[in-house]
């Protein structure tokens, strides 16, 4: 195990959780008729505290944790931004890519906790953030499926 490879994992997770702020925030914006910009909101400041718990890891085994997101979600949100432009962004369609997302940060979570690399001080870090992860992706799920039940 080498504190390197910790740090690169903490790295790795923050610009993820980072991309799911944005995304939170982008959602609370662009759901039609607001009524889970609350949720998104509330999820986006949830993350945040994820995200604060990840640096004060990576920063106690020596690293200089990012406050940057990644490009690939900066394309994916202009992506979203675009589509919503063009009639797509309704509310289906903005929690059915919340859900998406939501499925991505927590493999992502699930992985790193499952990496046999990093310490087991890492990975407890890891692992109390992924209950935020966790509760985040179950609702964004559960939500989703309101939507597929309505149809």
């Amino acid at each position: 195990m080498s504190t390197n490879t910790d740090i690169s994992k903490l790295d790795d997770l923050i610009h993820t959780v980072i991309d799911s702020i944005k995304g939170f925030e982008n959602s609370a914006e662009d759901v039609p008729d607001g009524r889970f910009a609350s949720f998104f909101r509330d999820m986006a400041r949830e993350r945040r505290e994820v995200v604060q718990t990840l640096q004060a890891q990576s920063r106690a085994l020596g690293g200089t944790p990012t406050d940057q997101g990644s490009v690939a979600g900066t394309l994916h949100r202009r992506w979203e931004d675009l589509r919503s432009a063009l009639g797509g962004g309704s509310d289906k369609a903005v929690i059915e890519e919340v859900e998406r997302g939501e499925d991505y940060l927590k493999e992502e979570f699930e992985r790193a906790m499952n990496d046999t690399n990093i310490s087991e001080e890492t990975r407890a870090v890891i692992r109390s953030c992924y209950d935020s992860v966790r509760r985040g992706h179950d609702t964004a799920r559960d939500l989703k499926r309101q939507f597929e039940g309505a149809m």
